[in-house]
């Protein structure tokens, strides 16, 4: 490549998984299980024998949740668990992963949902139209941040504009 960067192309054999470290491994598997549909398809603990050399840190607990539209979010405890994150918002002033995103046939019944599990809006409004669709950002019970997309955005509402 012009950059001198290598061009390779990853021959990928699986849906793409996402990691998400957490405190408590079984609220945030009811969470995503409840809230978003995500089944539990596989738990294992890792030994610090591999965790170690991996660059895990050590001893973990793994939950593998297959997400209904394709793909995984593995839930991942540390042992001992981790210390709580601080949440940055705007989320673009964190570096790295800062979100995962579901995208929904309807989000009414999941905003509905999120905010009885516990989760908390990062937006006012909490539900935002933009380009034909509607999006919504939410913390998770621990403060990790989903968005929700949808494709019902339709015409933005009379005298305010579409992002």
């Amino acid at each position: 490549m012009a950059d001198g960067m290598p061009r390779v192309v990853a021959r990928m054999t699986a849906p793409f998984e996402a990691g998400v470290v957490v405190r408590d491994l079984e609220l945030m598997r009811r969470f995503y299980g409840d809230v978003l549909g995500c089944l539990e398809v596989h738990r294992s603990r890792i030994p610090a024998s591999i965790g170690v050399p991996a660059g895990l840190g050590g001893e973990l607990l793994v939950v593998w949740l297959q997400v209904p539209s394709g793909g995984r979010v593995k839930l991942i405890r540390a042992q001992p668990a981790p210390a709580p994150a601080p949440l940055a918002v705007p989320l673009t002033a964190r570096r790295g992963l800062a979100y995962l995103t579901f995208r929904v046939d309807d989000m009414d019944p999941v905003v509905t949902a999120l905010a009885i599990a516990g989760a908390r809006p990062l937006s006012d409004p909490v539900v935002v139209r933009a380009r034909g669709r509607r999006i919504s950002f939410w913390a998770d019970p621990e403060g990790n941040v989903l968005e929700l997309v949808d494709e019902r955005g339709g015409d933005p509402e009379p005298g305010r504009p579409e992002a």
